[in-house]
């Protein structure tokens, strides 16, 4: 038997395909999960749109304006990547599917990889994480694998101040003690790195260029120093779209890396939807990565669960597909050469900003950055102003705020990443908006934004007193609380 909901009968009820109805058959929802009512407010469609639709135009993303936020890379997503993943022989098929049915999706699944594979300069990927972070913990668990395979316990992961802060958490969530080194000039400090390694070292996470936009120039002498120890050396891929073309973490002696689709290539980020986070590996890891792998056998495209090493699976069914579709497509549209240019792109785009920026505001270390870029708006303490200020400001002049106090190694941090989308008219009014609020008065700026849908708001309560729900709203204003944020 067929059943739709009939969501507005007490108790719920279901109604036949006929419109007869009869209650939801006995065991079909755990009595905990049954829901006898939906309380949902009565209003008329018409101002359903117009709050969606109003809501839409205050806000701020990617496809309304500039969003310059490192190192998180908001990429403009092609409108084309979204067509083709919303076609019905992408979104509508099902896991439990048999392979023999679902023979194209397999086979873009596995060309993705060794497009991945290819592009990092690895021998082996798995498309199985379902975010960039999840791709570092997967990373983790296949180093911990690998050593104890040999027979070695390994407790520590060492990371540099530079990293991102996903790195922390990741290794500690593996359960490792995290050794943080401090870094020399804004690059690795070798020697650090030398004393910090030992017997126990499980692996060390690095991105490269850093988080600063600094790259590495002796990459090659950290991975030998991280093998000489016995330890793995782990790219974290935040950074892979400053290189395409011109180098990869394989190249640079790396053992594992993790792909963010997002960042590099043109998949939806943000907003808790489904991402997805890749990882790669060199030969003498890929027995310990998740099942299923997908294989080629003659014409046909396979799950193998054969993996007698492997860690398991790190994700529900395969992964998320809807993000493979989008980067695909763009991978294909792009070509190599395409991707080299967009990594040439986003350096030019980055230096042409920072050259612009650095005349008002100081630019810590001077080497040539890559993709993104840090400055430093403490010279503005004098007049009583942060960089979370500036930030804020911005918002007043269409621009979605850039990145503050990250990393925490550069006071007042105000970090820009333009991304290869931007136009030179578009870095310009940006640089132009920096100039404007900086020669506004301080009241100004730290009573901005002014001219949003909501002023600035106390972010450490919105954290600690956050509405999940529009049933929490109605309380809250009932009892006549706090304000929520």
């Amino acid at each position: 038997m067929k059943y739709r909901q009939a969501y507005f009968d007490e108790p719920l009820l279901f109604e036949k395909f006929d419109g007869e109805t009869e209650p939801l058959p006995e065991g079909l929802v755990p009595k905990a999960l049954e829901r006898k009512s939906l309380e949902l407010p009565n209003i008329p469609e018409n101002d359903v749109v117009r709050h969606f639709v109003r809501l839409s135009e205050m806000s701020f993303g990617i496809d309304t304006g500039f969003y310059p936020l490192g190192s998180c890379t908001m990429k403009y997503n092609p409108k084309f990547t979204e067509e083709l993943a919303a076609l019905p022989e992408a979104s509508r098929i099902h896991p439990c599917q048999d392979e023999s049915t679902v023979q194209g999706a397999l086979r873009l699944m596995y060309e993705l990889q060794q497009m991945l594979r290819s592009i990092a300069g690895m021998d082996a990927v798995t498309l199985q994480p379902a975010a960039g972070a999840a791709g570092e913990f997967t990373g983790l668990l296949l180093a911990k694998a690998y050593h104890e395979d040999r027979g070695e316990q390994r407790t520590q992961v060492i990371v540099p101040d530079t990293a991102h802060g996903t790195n922390f958490a990741s290794a500690a969530m593996a359960g490792y003690e995290v050794v943080e080194i401090p870094s020399k000039e804004g690059l690795v400090d070798l020697d650090a790195l030398k004393t910090a390694l030992n017997s126990k070292t499980l692996a060390f996470m690095l991105t490269n260029p850093n988080t600063l936009g600094i790259f590495e120039p002796e990459i090659l002498e950290i991975a030998d120093t991280v093998h000489d120890s016995g330890a793995l050396i782990y790219y974290d891929g935040a950074n892979l779209n400053a290189i395409m073309g011109k180098t990869s973490p394989g190249r640079m002696n790396f053992d594992i890396v993790h792909f963010n689709l997002h960042k590099t290539f043109a998949t939806p980020h943000g907003g808790g939807g489904p991402g997805a986070g890749p990882v790669g590996v060199k030969e003498p890891l890929e027995s310990y990565l998740p099942v299923p792998a997908i294989r080629q056998d003659g014409n046909e495209f396979k799950l193998d669960y054969d993996k007698p090493k492997t860690i398991g699976k790190v994700h529900s069914w395969y992964g998320n597909f809807g993000m493979f579709v989008r980067a695909y497509a763009y991978i294909l549209r792009m070509g190599g050469d395409g991707l080299t240019k967009a990594s040439e792109r986003a350096v030019l785009n980055a230096n042409y900003l920072r050259f612009r920026l650095q005349k008002v505001l100081d630019l810590p270390y001077q080497e040539l950055r890559k993709h993104e870029f840090v400055l430093s708006c403490a010279k503005l303490k004098e007049r009583g102003l942060r960089a979370a200020d500036v930030a804020k400001r911005l918002m007043d002049f269409g621009f979605h705020p850039p990145t503050v106090y990250f990393p925490h190694l550069v006071d007042e941090a105000l970090m820009i990443e333009p991304t290869e989308t931007e136009s030179k008219e578009t870095l310009d009014s940006f640089a132009d908006a920096i100039d404007e609020i900086l020669a506004e008065s301080p009241d100004v700026l730290k009573s901005a934004p002014h001219n949003t849908a909501v002023s600035r708001v106390d972010e450490v309560l919105a954290a600690r007193n956050p509405i999940l729900s529009w049933r929490m709203w109605q309380e809250q204003k009932k009892a006549g609380g706090e304000k929520p944020q």
